[in-house]
């Protein structure tokens, strides 16, 4: 999917630090933000006040964003108003109708922690939100129907039948990554203009070039020291 998916800047967000999973991505310029710094993070934000424009992100992945947010829908929101018009969306979440969402089920009732955080959202209930927000699901791969578990010939067999799966794209998957554009023309800056005086928002520019776009590599780490006050 994300072979498909050009532009300037790419921004992945999610619960884990050392997973990035933008590698095979055309964009160059790439942002990987965590509410907790270290590992892979160069974007230290909270994932529903993201501190960046609206309209300024080609391409985002949402790593079990949702999975674990107190507020999904305020979370999809704030992915929403970042992504740039006809911007690519990709929402990886767990499947709460399969097997896997049966383990965390009992996960939770032998109260797991991680688990006891997690609030599932179900791909039926991503579609109709996203719908709301003016984007439109391109497309919904589903993986691991079958857990893999075990070894040797069981280990084997279990595989096989997960690939299998995923060639027929069974909605039994414990894994669902939906592909979304967003639809809705770029939004006013009265949202900037009304947080000027207690936050600074970071404008990703689109470069200016008489050839091919070509945007650096490199990213300069950006630490957020406060919920209202984001330093570089």
């Amino acid at each position: 999917m994300l072979d498909r998916a050009f532009g300037y800047h790419l921004l992945q967000m999610g619960a884990t630090r050392e997973h990035p999973l933008y590698e095979c991505s055309p964009i160059n310029h790439r942002i990987y933000a965590g509410e907790i710094g270290g590992g892979r993070i160069n974007l230290v934000a909270q994932d529903d006040e993201l501190p960046l424009e609206s309209d300024s992100v080609d391409a985002l992945i949402a790593h079990h964003s949702l999975d674990f947010a107190s507020d999904p829908h305020q979370v999809l929101r704030e992915m929403q108003r970042v992504v740039t018009p006809q911007g690519h969306l990709f929402i990886i979440g767990f499947n709460p109708y399969s097997l896997h969402g049966l383990g965390v089920f009992a996960r939770r009732a032998v109260r797991q922690p991680l688990w006891q955080r997690q609030k599932p959202v179900s791909q039926h209930r991503l579609t109709d939100w996203l719908n709301l927000l003016g984007c439109e699901v391109q497309a919904c791969q589903r993986v691991y129907s079958l857990p893999p578990l075990g070894r040797g010939r069981l280990r084997s067999w279990l595989m096989a039948g997960d690939n299998w799966s995923i060639k027929q794209n069974l909605p039994s998957g414990g894994v669902y990554i939906l592909h979304a554009l967003k639809q809705v023309p770029g939004v006013s800056k009265t949202r900037k203009v009304g947080r000027l005086s207690t936050e600074r928002l970071l404008d990703l520019a689109v470069p200016k070039s008489n050839g091919v776009p070509s945007p650096t590599s490199t990213v300069t780490p950006i630490h957020r020291t406060t919920r209202g006050d984001v330093a570089a």
